[in-house]
């Protein structure tokens, strides 16, 4: 919480800052947390695997998304996906929150 009662994020690794603000923006963020910590331990992490790992249509790997993965487009720079670790094939990411 800032000085002002307003609540903020830092990323310690790389000292980023996110400032919440507005009262609907600072609400959504308290339900946010609410539900961070309402949630078990297990149902977060299979949330997590629905968003973040990927399954390979072509060899049927299973893998999780990561940096060193990701496939931009040379003309744009906008995300195509990220290649498949075993078969280095483009899998598409919707990104579903």
């Amino acid at each position: 919480m800032t000085k002002k009662n307003k609540p903020y994020v830092t990323c310690d690794p790389c000292g980023v800052q996110l400032f919440i603000r507005g009262p609907e923006g600072i609400e959504g963020f308290k339900r946010l947390i609410q539900q961070g910590s309402s949630a078990g331990l297990l149902d977060r992490l299979e949330q997590m695997e629905r968003h973040y790992r990927l399954f390979c249509p072509d060899c049927g790997c299973r893998f999780w998304i990561e940096r060193n993965l990701v496939k931009t487009s040379s003309f744009d720079g906008s995300l195509k996906g990220f290649r498949c670790p075993q078969c280095r094939e483009i899998v598409p990411w919707e990104g579903k929150p």
